[in-house]
Parts: structure tokens; C-alpha cells; sequence
């Protein structure tokens, strides 16, 4: 059974969540952009170790405190290598500030990818449109959105990297999904997707 902490944080109320199966002594943390301190003490309270950071895409505000989390924790970082290989100019090099760091080790994932954490499995959805890399991660019957999914809404594509039609066609991706599911969103409140496809006019 999955249990799910959500603690919004940083000027852009970015969603980090610790996602961890009931009883486990670890977890996974998906999306930490700030305050890698207010993070780590939460895991800690929890009694917890981390596995594994899960991105859901490479964006500042969901990512800047993943260098000090995987150095602390010694934690496995999961994310697109779309997003990671992002060319470093000063424009790419603000908005996908990862593309500077120099980590020892950076898995990948890719579309249907099965990652292990936090005593649950997650599987990777590839959605594209928000950013060139942008994934959802997939977890019982939860689905960690980033910014591809909102309540209401979905995300912006006038940043760099982003194309509205692969947006679409990640969107017409979630609809098809079987299944309800929880949403949980890279900012704002959770929902569910037969709810978004009743009333979100983006998924209809």
C-alpha cells in the first residue's frame, strides 16, 4: 500500500512528494525543487532512508535541491536524458540548471521503464510537450504528472523545450489510460483523471 507525503515548497509552491509502501524503511522522493533541508528532515522524521529521486522533468523549479539530496543520501536520480542532455547556453542552462552538475552517476529512464523504490514499483510514462523530456511516473493507482497534468490544466510550452502538439498527444496518451487514477500534480492540488476527463478541457 502506497503512503504519500506532499510538501509544496519554494516560490512556485513546487509538489515534492516522499512516496514509500506502508511499512517500508525507505522511500522515494519525486520532484524535490527547494529546500533539500526541510526534505531530508521530513524523511528523517519518518524514520526513512531514500532510494531514489524521480524527476518528472529537468525544470529549475523541480529540481534544485536534488544535488544536495542524492549527495546526502547517496540515492539513485532517475529522470529523462532529454531533459538531462539539454544544451547549456545561458537561456537552457536557467530553466535545466542539471545540465551543470556533475553527478557520478544518472539513470535514465524510458518509456515503460520499471523502477524499484521505497518497497513500491513505478512505472515511467514518457509525455513529452511540457518539456522535450517530460515523464509521468506511474504507482498503483497513483500517477505523479509534473507538469504535464494539472487540475483544470496542463502546462505551459513557451518555455524552451516545449511543443504544444507533443503535449496533446501526451495528454490523449493520460486520457487513454485504463483505469482511474489519482493525480498527483507537479504544483496544486491532487485530482483524479476520470475527473479530468469530465471537466479538463485539455483531456477532452
Amino acid at each position: 500500500m502506497l503512503n504519500l507525503i506532499a510538501l509544496p515548497l519554494g516560490a512556485y509552491q513546487t509538489n515534492t512528494y516522499i512516496v514509500h509502501a506502508k511499512g517500508a524503511k525507505s522511500c522515494a522522493i519525486i520532484d524535490p525543487g527547494y529546500d533539500a533541508k526541510v526534505i531530508l528532515s521530513k524523511v528523517a522524521a519518518l524514520g526513512l532512508t531514500v532510494d531514489a529521486v524521480l524527476l518528472t522533468h529537468g525544470h529549475f523549479d523541480h529540481v534544485g535541491a536534488v544535488e544536495d539530496i542524492v549527495k546526502a543520501t547517496e540515492s539513485k536520480l532517475w529522470m529523462s536524458e532529454a531533459d538531462w542532455s539539454q544544451f547549456p547556453n545561458p537561456v537552457t542552462s536557467y530553466f535545466y540548471p542539471l545540465a551543470n552538475c556533475d553527478f557520478t552517476e544518472v539513470n535514465f529512464c524510458e518509456d515503460g521503464e520499471v523502477i524499484y523504490a521505497g518497497g513500491l514499483r513505478f512505472v515511467t510514462l514518457v509525455t513529452p510537450g511540457h518539456t522535450q523530456g517530460s515523464v509521468c511516473y506511474q504507482c498503483e493507482n497513483a500517477l505523479f504528472t509534473g507538469d504535464t497534468l494539472f487540475a483544470g490544466s496542463c502546462g505551459r510550452t513557451d518555455l524552451p523545450g516545449g511543443d504544444g502538439k507533443l503535449l496533446q498527444f501526451s495528454l490523449e496518451r493520460l486520457a487513454e489510460l485504463e483505469g482511474d487514477f489519482i493525480i498527483f500534480p507537479g504544483h496544486g492540488e491532487s485530482t483524479t483523471l476520470a475527473e479530468e476527463k469530465k471537466y479538463n478541457p485539455y483531456l477532452r
